[in-house]
């Protein structure tokens, strides 16, 4: 396939870097957690409420708590892969990572070391709101490698190339897909800058950055996940993962908006209509 009317995919999973081969599917895992530290760290420093060590700190024990709960999501949610194959539950190098549960569970156990490094909750939330869709950007890429979770068949000049061996049954060899990867993943830097820019005006309440990012990223992910082909629980024309979108898109917005008018109501002097 001509690469100027497609976009190829990797001939295998892994990268040599020197003597060593390494998994891609982790590296970019990895690399998108080093990013995200990074990030949230000069942003603990610009607002003097910590430091780049805590960042570094909190990440050493989130990061490991959001891969376990990102892979205990979707085992649970696509047990019938599972069962009665005990042993590919670990098999994270494989693909299989449910972000729900690795940023509910990154996220709790985030704050809680936060806390008790004298961070804050809100603080670490609000530093860490656009460390994540960064850090997310290039964890994607992993799914490049792994030649995974694309979506249907396109005839776009940036359809994605798949391999014979990974691709679904029905599909011939040569069939474009749409690469939802690259979807998130530029969708993921631009909801990072405009988090940035929105925190930079400097008129949302320590914490509250944090419901733009689920907002912002539960909308992205909506569409995307609306692409994809994968096998996926559904109901009612919708899979799980965008039903779990419009949940938590749901809860954000309404806190916002619920937060915004008890503010506006604290503004208004008593006795002074609005």
């Amino acid at each position: 396939m001509n690469w100027l009317t497609s976009l190829p995919s990797p001939s295998g999973g892994s990268l040599d870097v020197g003597p060593l081969q390494l998994n891609a599917y982790g590296l970019m895992i990895a690399l998108g957690a080093i990013a995200g530290t990074w990030l949230m760290g000069r942003r603990l420093e610009a607002r003097g409420t910590g430091t780049r060590d805590d960042a570094s700190a909190i990440a050493m024990i989130a990061v490991p708590a959001g891969v376990v709960g990102a892979r205990l999501y979707h085992v649970i949610t696509d047990w019938e892969r599972f069962d009665g194959r005990l042993l590919d539950t670990v098999k994270i190098w494989k693909g299989g990572l449910g972000i729900w549960g690795g940023v509910a569970v990154g996220v709790v156990v985030g704050v809680l070391v936060a806390k008790r490094r004298g961070v804050g909750v809100a603080n670490a939330l609000t530093a860490v709101a656009p460390a994540l869709p960064l850090a997310q950007a290039i964890g994607r890429w992993g799914n490049w490698f792994n030649q995974e979770l694309f979506g249907r068949a396109t005839t776009l000049p940036w359809g994605l190339e798949i391999d014979e061996r990974h691709l679904p049954s029905g599909y011939e060899v040569g069939t474009l897909f749409h690469p939802t990867f690259l979807y998130e993943s530029l969708g993921n830097v631009v909801l990072c800058l405009l988090l940035l820019q929105l925190d930079r005006k400097g008129s949302l309440k320590p914490g509250r950055l944090f419901l733009f990012y689920t907002a912002g990223y539960t909308l992205l992910r909506f569409f995307v996940e609306g692409l994809r082909i994968d096998p996926a629980k559904d109901a009612g024309g919708l899979r799980l993962n965008q039903w779990t979108s419009i949940v938590v898109f749901t809860i954000s917005v309404s806190w916002i908006l619920v937060a915004q008018r008890r503010a506006t109501l604290r503004q208004v002097p008593q006795g002074q209509p609005e």
